[in-house]
């Protein structure tokens, strides 16, 4: 994104998160996709890392071979912060469909746990000191066929080639393949088109780690055995290996489903996968995010509505939903018919509207939903609040005439920035164009575009051009926001539609007593709430600001003899509106405060003999530290002004 000031991240690095993978870069380089990713000084050295990165994937391969003969290998390509390797230890002979099963025997039957990668990481650094080569030839088909017998899913990838390979899009090839590359290192043979180093001296054994185990399948596709892919990383030097790792430790540190297991704001149980049980204390942030984002929409003229979770299969068949969004979506067969659990609100949103005639001195209207949503994501890509089945989008949608579009837009800008200010994340902007698999007119395809890239220029916001990732129905502004560390997330969208009020059959009266279609606006600022309370879990720490905080003050009374005074300063606060909680007198109070300071409790009050002479509490604050003795009117004041401006 051209002329971004991204906050630094610990060392060399800038992270940024988009969408919901993480992406690092090297101070002054550039982000091409989401996820890590150096940039060097060079495309020459950029080019060498990544051959070594791809050498080491064979290398890998080849510690694993040694260690268990009978492995099937599956694939092996780099990533952008290293590279991985697929492995099945336990295949049967009717797991891999097209493969021819006298190319099987038995293998070795168990698993691969973390703890043996150090092992391989020693057996991979014994193979750099042989000083292998990587020497590419060309062989035939049949020769191929050979070399793999007894790796069925290998002779698979060669059916494909035979057949006329793949492009790099994953589609097949127009042009039949006559003969297949292969990279030999020592003993060990795969199938690749590489490219690789020369040897194995040009790899600094002390620059990589293999970093953790996963399980994919075989092509990404469901149906097929789940194998055993093991992750690692590769730099040019151990400084930048060390750097990587400690900023790993510190994403780590901040993993909102350890944070908040440990905090007790939500979980998830196995009788409902990609759902969040929110937990009192996780209903807390919730409810007070919502409204404080309830109050910003209620001065800026929103209405808030709420549509139905069960809708017929009809309403996105019009939409254009059950068409290009049908993977999505969770059907449901009821009575015979056809049900979908909704995906999104701007269907429902769109009925409100033509419940009855609208004027054009009625536009605009804006509307605004917590809608609880359901999205089909496939199971491996659920990760805690990030990505989940169901959750509550912050959603809006606008009503408007042509000529309202630009102040309207202008209106949504100021309010997600200022939403986001409150939390200390920088806003920042990218402009996605029509997609290939785009619906509609495409006049008013081109003028949607036009329109929201006038908004952006008339507000002199720079922006990052995302081609062809609108969505179906309309060009959108994507709404970034950078966190503490730097990273970068995907959390708001503005979308321009021309296209839905004409597939609905949405209007408006104009001046002349025509009739009109409006335009459609959907917004949201947050985006799902899961996904931003997990971002603001990460960004924080832990350690939510004073207003968001589910406990806000920790009471601990030194002794027996101190409690009715601790239950007094218990009840002031409640009445003042501050959520308070009184400690657990079994405990020694060092043992209280600690875990207070575990629990992140902005405010901790003790209180003795001192406190309660004077009428007063003396105060430890987790993120200022001790505070000493202060009146507990005084107090109070001063936590509801923090509470008031949101400060952090």
């Amino acid at each position: 994104m051209a002329g971004k000031q991204r906050r630094r991240g610990p060392g060399p690095f800038v992270v940024e998160k988009q969408r919901t993978e993480i992406h690092l870069r090297k101070r002054g380089g550039i982000v091409k996709n989401s996820k890590f990713k150096i940039k060097m000084e060079n495309d020459n050295v950029e080019l060498k890392i990544e051959k070594i990165r791809h050498s080491l994937a064979h290398l890998l391969a080849l510690a694993v071979l040694k260690k268990y003969p009978n492995v099937k290998l599956g694939i092996g390509p780099t990533i952008e912060n290293g590279f991985y390797y697929d492995f099945d230890f336990n295949i049967g002979t009717s797991d891999v469909p097209n493969i021819n099963k006298n190319n099987f025997r038995t293998s070795d039957v168990r698993k691969l746990t973390e703890s043996e990668l150090p092992e391989l990481e020693k057996r991979i650094r014994e193979l750099i000191k042989q000083n292998l080569q990587f020497k590419k030839e060309t062989v035939s088909f049949a020769e191929a066929k050979k070399l793999f017998s007894e790796q069925p899913y290998k002779l698979e990838l060669i059916k494909e080639l035979m057949l006329g390979g793949r492009t790099s899009k994953g589609g097949p090839t127009s042009q039949k393949l006559k003969s297949v590359s292969i990279y030999k290192s020592g003993d060990f043979i795969d199938l690749c088109k590489g490219p690789h180093i020369k040897n194995t001296k040009e790899i600094n054994p002390d620059a990589f780690k293999l970093t953790r185990i996963a399980g994919a399948y075989w092509k990404g596709d469901e149906k097929n055995p789940m194998l055993t892919r093991i992750y690692g990383v590769a730099f040019n030097d151990k400084k930048e290996l060390g750097d990587y790792l400690k900023f790993q430790e510190e994403i780590e540190k901040r993993n909102h489903r350890k944070l908040g297991e440990k905090l007790d704001l939500f979980s998830f149980q196995d009788i409902a996968p990609g759902s969040v049980f929110w937990h009192p204390k996780g209903m807390i942030i919730l409810n007070e995010l919502a409204n404080f984002i309830r109050q910003l929409q209620k001065e800026r003229g929103y209405l808030e509505t709420l549509t139905p979770v069960l809708v017929k299969k009809e309403l996105y068949e019009k939409s254009g939903h059950w068409k290009h969004y049908q993977e999505n979506i969770f059907p449901l067969k009821i009575n015979k018919e056809t049900y979908a659990l909704k995906p999104m609100n701007c269907p429902g949103s769109a009925y409100i509207y033509k419940s009855k005639i609208r004027s054009y001195r009625d536009l605009p209207i804006r509307l605004s939903e917590f809608g609880n949503l359901y999205r089909q994501e496939r199971s491996g890509t659920l990760t805690g609040l990030f990505r989940v089945y169901g959750f509550i989008q912050d959603d809006a949608h606008i009503f408007c005439r042509p000529d309202q579009i630009l102040k309207e837009i202008n209106g949504v800008l100021e309010l997600l920035t200022k939403i986001h200010k409150t939390f200390n994340l920088k806003t920042l902007f990218a402009f996605a164009t029509k997609p290939d698999k785009a619906m509609g007119n495409p006049k008013l395809w081109t003028k949607a575009e036009k329109a929201l890239k006038l908004a952006l220029e008339k507000n002199k916001l720079k922006y990052e051009l995302r081609a062809k990732d609108g969505a179906f129905y309309g060009p959108k502004i994507d709404v970034d926001v950078e966190d503490s560390l730097g990273r970068k997330w995907t959390v708001a969208t503005i979308q321009l539609d021309f296209q839905m009020p004409e597939r609905l059959d949405l209007e408006y009266i104009d001046e002349k007593g025509k009739k009109q279609r409006p335009v459609m606006i959907h917004r949201s600022s947050i985006g799902s709430f899961e996904r931003f309370i997990g971002i603001l879990i990460e960004h924080f720490a832990g350690a939510l600001p004073l207003w968001l905080s589910p406990v806000q003050a920790e009471i601990i009374n030194v002794g027996a003899a101190h409690r009715n005074y601790a239950d007094l300063i218990n009840q002031q606060l409640t009445t003042n509106d501050i959520r308070a909680n009184l400690s657990d007198e079994n405990l020694t109070v060092s043992k209280r405060i600690r875990e207070a300071e575990i629990q992140k409790i902005p405010y901790i009050l003790v209180v003795g003999d001192k406190e309660t002479q004077n009428k007063s509490v003396n105060v430890r604050h987790y993120k200022q530290g001790q505070g000493g003795e202060i009146k507990i009117e005084e107090l109070i004041e001063k936590i509801k002004r923090e509470i008031e401006d949101k400060t952090l």
